[in-house]
């Protein structure tokens, strides 16, 4: 059994009590009128301002992706790692340029989730349901990969010790209460504890690059240190393990895993969950010149990944995703390590939450009330998404649990392959309706079956008969191989994507086959709250009562 730190395990556990007590009490803050709906419970009534969604989107999109995989990825590999730092920063620009039309439109005929505005603009249900689907799909590894993060952090704590049941069960139990809360607060309840989130998470970075490069000699000692440990030999290939620089034939697969996840960043059906919580248009636009603020610390947490290395840290059963905790571990005082933790546990929970919550939304809206029950009520909706909240966590810690960990990196990757596949439908649906809804829905089904074929092709590095081990390959197509450098599988589906969304539609346009109702008008994508609560007559209070206008 792992030795137990009292100290470390105390603090950890405190933080953990004090989030889960919030989350509960989230229930009563902003109570609305009508408590029972679908859009109080998972989108809070639409009514956060700059500053609540500004922490709801950090919490959606800071996460133990950043906190575990991103500097397990430099500790492992080296450069590579840093993709995410640019791909953040490309981001940005996208959501303010796209994020604003989609919530008016949103706003205006009571979208909830992006299958909503694709069924109301291209007047299909089947495209519609391709587009939920893949936003459940999609979001499965990304909750995985926050129980990754939870998981290194009880490892490392020596409450992960033991094996089969016994060795999950404390993974299992903090998702049970994440789920229990989550049920009970909807989005109120990740809202207030991102607060305590980022607080924890910023404190924790801060002192980590002051203190860990004092301790161990400078700057310059890491990275010296961390070159020298990436030129080691990887023991089962005989190659250097990586190296401080992208190596040569790396610049197409950094280059398209920072593009492609910029592309995939905002189509996350919790990404856009946060923005439609909005209140204002303009909420959007002011969070994303603020959220950079979040890119900056992306590259501190990640430079903690040469640290590891510099710090000579060996990961317990050589899974890189335990570097960062041991680093902790190994660096800090008991009581410190405990808040460390802390931050890296609650900072998987409250995305996993919102993820949650989007998924049971797309079920909610774009299955079970257009295939199931048409005629469902407001309180119906809201209950079935709660249920469903608690499926789709269910088969996150299925999927985990079934899966290798050694590079959790490697779970969004594989959401960003088939969640980039609704771009076309959503984004270029915001500007223009000729694309033919046949078109889109072809595009994405053979991007979404060669890019999940290609990605399950793919062995580890030290696995060769295994799957799923790499987001980057050369690109092949009926035997033919089009692109030598390995590139991001997502991108190269995009290409394909597109091409055949491109081409059908000027078939099917010519064969004059009908394109679908659009419901939504020009005026609609330049909608303001303001307008609405003016039509409403209750200045400053958001208009639920146009979810059905248009």
């Amino acid at each position: 059994m792992n030795h137990v730190n009292t100290v470390t395990l105390g603090v950890l556990l405190g933080l953990f009590t004090a989030v889960t007590v919030l989350g509960f009490l989230a229930a009563r803050w902003r109570r609305a009128a009508d408590p029972l709906s679908l859009e109080q419970w998972g989108l809070g009534g639409r009514t956060f301002g700059t500053w609540l969604t500004w922490f709801l989107l950090g919490g959606d999109l800071y996460t133990a992706y950043t906190f575990i995989a991103v500097p397990a990825v430099l500790f492992g590999a080296g450069a590579a790692g840093f993709f995410a730092v640019p791909y953040t920063m490309m981001g940005w620009p996208v959501i303010f340029v796209f994020g604003p039309r989609l919530w008016s439109v949103a706003r205006r005929h009571g979208y909830v989730t992006p299958g909503d505005f694709v069924r109301g603009r291209y007047g299909s249900r089947t495209l519609a349901l391709a587009v939920a689907l893949t936003g459940i799909l999609a979001t499965m590894p990304y909750i995985a990969l926050q129980l990754v993060g939870i998981q290194a952090v009880l490892d490392v704590a020596g409450i992960g010790a033991g094996s089969g049941v016994m060795k999950d069960l404390p993974l299992i139990v903090a998702f049970a209460v994440l789920a229990v809360y989550t049920f009970v607060s909807g989005l109120r309840a990740p809202v207030l504890i991102a607060f305590v989130k980022d607080a924890l998470i910023y404190v924790t970075v801060i002192v980590a690059v002051i203190y860990i490069p004092y301790r161990l000699g400078g700057l310059d000692i890491v990275f010296h240190r961390a070159s020298t440990a990436l030129h080691e030999p990887n023991p089962a290939t005989g190659e250097p393990k990586g190296s401080l620089l992208i190596g040569a034939g790396g610049g197409w697969a950094y280059g398209t895993l920072a593009l492609g996840s910029a592309l995939a960043l905002f189509m996350y059906p919790h990404a856009m969950t946060g923005m439609l919580a909005s209140r204002k248009r303009d909420v959007i636009r002011r969070n994303t010149a603020m959220l950079p603020l979040y890119s900056l610390l992306l590259g501190l947490i990640a430079l903690l990944g040469y640290m590891a290395l510099a710090a000579g840290i060996k990961p317990k059963d050589g899974n890189a995703q335990n570097a960062i905790p041991q680093l902790f571990a190994t660096m800090f005082p008991s009581w410190f390590t405990g808040v460390a933790f802390a931050a890296i546990a609650i900072g998987a929970l409250v995305p996993a939450a919102i993820m949650s919550i989007a998924a049971a939304n797309l079920f909610t809206r774009n299955v079970y009330r257009e295939y199931l029950r048409p005629d469902a009520t407001p309180a119906q909706e809201r209950r079935v998404s709660q249920i469903a909240s608690l499926l789709v966590k269910v088969g996150a810690v299925a999927f985990v649990l079934g899966m290798d960990r050694t590079f959790a990196i490697n779970f969004q990757l594989l959401g960003g392959i088939w969640i980039l596949q609704t771009f076309p439908a959503i984004v270029f649906g915001l500007y223009t309706r000729w694309f033919h809804r046949w078109a889109l829905l072809a595009g994405w089904a053979v991007a979404m079956l060669w890019g999940t074929w290609t990605a399950y092709l793919q062995p580890a590095a030290d696995n060769p008969h295994g799957h799923f081990g790499s987001q980057v390959a050369p690109v092949h197509l009926l035997g033919l191989r089009l692109v030598d450098q390995k590139v991001y599988i997502a991108i190269a589906a995009f290409a394909m994507n597109l091409v055949v969304s491109t081409v059908l539609t000027l078939v099917l346009r010519a064969l004059r086959v009908p394109a679908g109702q659009d419901e939504t008008h020009p005026a609609d994508f330049y909608a303001e709250a303001q307008a609405e609560e003016t039509r409403q007559g209750e200045p400053g209070e958001p208009a639920s009562e146009l979810a059905h206008s248009g």
